[in-house]
């Protein structure tokens, strides 16, 4: 699954509204993902996560997988159910985008809103679903 976020201290664009009053022209404007410098991506990764051959723990709980991973800009964090979050510079923009593949998306108004509806703010912290 993919989750785009929108973030509210940083511009995001979004395409041109389209003209007239064509209500299939509004939908699919309606549901096009923001993209930009303010658009913030995540990646449910459910599976144990493995970084040069090391498998990743949390610093925190020492889970193993069931992971959200979390890009913005050129930068991709990893975060836990428990709610620890770590910028990973192992992993890339280019290797973030390889492991999209479903380009099926949800949009949230706001980070926090999208981590509560996916369970990584921290409620479901030492609990693997999936």
């Amino acid at each position: 699954m993919t989750l785009v976020l929108r973030t509210t201290d940083h511009h995001v664009e979004l395409p041109p509204a389209p003209a007239g009053n064509d209500p299939l022209a509004q939908l699919q404007y309606e549901t096009q993902s923001p993209s930009g410098p303010g658009a913030t991506r995540c990646l449910s990764h459910p599976p144990e996560l493995s970084l040069r051959g090391i498998p990743v723990l949390c610093s925190a709980c020492r889970a193993r997988r069931d992971w959200l991973l979390i890009n913005h800009g050129r930068n991709v964090w990893v975060r836990c159910r428990c709610g620890n979050q770590w910028l990973e510079p192992e992993i890339s923009r280019a290797d973030f985008d390889a492991m999209i593949a479903i380009p099926e998306d949800t949009t949230y108004p706001s980070v926090e809103q999208g981590l509560i509806a996916l369970g990584f703010d921290g409620a479901f912290a030492g609990t693997y679903l999936g």
